[in-house]
């Protein structure tokens, strides 16, 4: 699909490629990083490509210029922001939102905000910051991102602008990409479906770029689990998103651990309200603290789905157990090609061999790539 803002946006580095040329492209590319792999007697499985129209997150930039607002993506390289009234990359439901959120922040971004005393008030308006959307199963879930505490006069604003708005469910807002959300409106809890449960989502939480991906990632790692059953480890697990469908296996149990008490006390919650009752979670940052020694022995098969740095903390202590301890099976999941080979590489020369990789091409007309491989015991 073509796209007016081609080689200006900093976001579809070869959209224009013929189709075919891009994904042969996509191929090669991984390919030549898998080469570095010493052992090469791996397969490569069919890959899988995404459409577009399909991405349902994303970052949106802002700021009040000449008086009007800029909504849009940064240009390639460049803070700049080139204004967007839509997306191809994006899904129907997001494009269409944007005319009325842009209308929210230039109403907005009107407002006078007093901070301090009388003798030393000052007067400040949001001039530029952020905007996060994210298409739920039962709506669009949105992120306001500035540095300023929004007073009355804009709270009843978005109180009043989500009233009118029967695609957006919840509106939130943070000072900055890091800070917890503060929900300003919620008219229902926005969820997304995995493995047929209902899943919550918090605000600005990660989740895949796209249903289609997600659901391709699931595929992959059930297919490389294939019979296997008995104690299975989730690690880095997020929102759950391969606990769900693991949990669904015959003679599963599910240890699922990640770093972050506020994902996990949701996930508590679905699994407490839907009755799962064979996964059990625990909070750790396995970069600094990685499962070791007994801890992993008694697990059949390893799931992991690290953020871009990988997990070589994790993959160190699984590969220097004992042989007779070490669990058949390693599924890994990476969205960074790069540290997937470093890890790799520990794996197979800590008693694994890399049987076959599956691509999954999430982010389209982009350098990245998303990949699942499958490591059985030597």
């Amino acid at each position: 699909m073509s796209c007016p803002f081609n080689n200006i946006c900093g976001g579809c580095s070869f959209r224009d490629l013929p189709l075919k040329d891009y994904r042969q492209q996509k191929i090669d590319q991984v390919r030549k990083t898998l080469s570095s792999i010493a052992q090469q007697n791996f397969s490569i499985s069919a890959p899988v490509f995404i459409n577009d129209n399909t991405r349902r997150r994303a970052s949106f930039a802002f700021a009040k210029h000449k008086g009007q607002i800029v909504l849009g993506f940064n240009a390639h390289k460049s803070n700049d922001i080139i204004d967007i009234p839509s997306c191809a990359l994006l899904t129907p439901k997001i494009n269409s939102s944007i005319a009325a959120v842009r209308y929210l922040l230039e109403t907005i971004t009107k407002v006078e905000i007093s901070d301090g005393n009388r003798k030393n008030r000052k007067i400040s308006h949001i001039d530029s910051g952020d905007i996060w959307i994210t298409e739920t199963d039962n709506g669009l879930d949105i992120v306001l991102e500035f540095p300023q505490e929004p007073n009355l006069d804009i709270r009843q604003i978005i109180f009043e602008f989500i009233s009118s708005q029967d695609a957006i469910i919840r509106i939130s807002h943070r000072k900055a990409s890091l800070s917890e959300a503060e929900t300003i409106v919620e008219k229902a809890k926005p969820f997304i479906t995995i493995a047929g449960y209902s899943v919550f989502v918090p605000a600005g939480t990660f989740l895949q770029p796209s249903k289609e991906g997600e659901q391709a990632l699931i595929s992959a790692v059930l297919k490389y689990l294939d019979n296997t059953s008995g104690n299975i480890a989730d690690l880095f697990c997020g929102v759950g998103t391969f606990s769900y469908a693991l949990s669904t296996v015959a003679n599963c149990k599910v240890t699922a651990v990640d770093s972050s008490e506020k994902l996990l006390s949701g996930f508590r919650d679905s699994l407490n309200r839907q009755m799962i009752n064979n996964v059990e979670i625990k909070n750790r940052n396995l970069f600094k603290y990685p499962l070791e020694g007994k801890e992993l022995c008694s697990f059949n098969t390893i799931v992991f789905d690290p953020p871009r740095a990988g997990a070589k903390e994790q993959v160190q202590a699984i590969a220097s157990l004992p042989a007779e301890q070490k669990p058949q099976k390693i599924i890994a999941v990476s969205c960074n090609p790069n540290t997937f080979v470093r890890d790799a590489e520990i794996l197979c020369t800590g008693g694994y061999n890399l049987v076959d990789v599956t691509i999954v091409d999430q982010f389209i007309y982009s350098p990245h790539c998303e990949l699942v491989a499958l490591f059985t015991k030597a």
